[in-house]
């Protein structure tokens, strides 16, 4: 029974413009380059974006983003700005929740479809998108170029909600 009182809970809410520095670490270890804190707040602060964050509250009542994901919302469709969750956290389904999140507020919003880009070397990611039911429909070669190369190939893919 003691051990139930002690095992985080986990929440899922809004991003909060007090998140924006945990944010910004969390998707600087997942990405070559991390978005910088006027970035993040620049698109949390826009209306057409949706962000959600993953929380896990510990017993003590902490309540520390584990990951989060922000979508854009235009002209009925939506796109997957980024998902991210952090190092320490990875590998427990966090992502899923937060896609499973996000895809049930577009389909409450009535929104038809939903794409993403995702680097096709991403084996865990391009897993649970394509789990979720996203399907590939196009390729843009060299899309995660750093400078130092010819970049990665980002598979764009697309999710039918109605």
């Amino acid at each position: 029974m003691m051990d139930l009182l002690l095992r985080p809970r986990i929440i899922i809410d809004a991003v909060d413009p007090a998140d924006i520095d945990a944010l910004v670490e969390i998707h600087a270890a997942g990405f070559r380059r991390g978005w910088s804190a006027d970035e993040i707040d620049g698109l949390v602060a826009d209306k057409t974006v949706t962000g959600h964050v993953l929380r896990r509250e510990s017993p003590f009542g902490t309540r520390r983003p584990q990951g989060f994901i922000l979508v854009r919302t235009v002209a009925g469709e939506a796109e997957v700005l980024t998902i991210a969750v952090a190092p320490g956290a990875r590998g427990r389904g966090y992502g899923r929740l937060l896609m499973e999140e996000a895809l049930r507020a577009l389909y409450r919003e009535l929104v038809p479809e939903v794409f993403l880009e995702v680097d096709e070397n991403n084996a865990s990611a391009v897993s649970l998108y394509r789990s979720l039911g996203f399907v590939e429909v196009g390729r843009r070669k060299g899309y995660y170029a750093d400078g130092k190369g010819p970049g990665g190939t980002a598979l764009v893919m697309r999710l039918q909600l109605r």
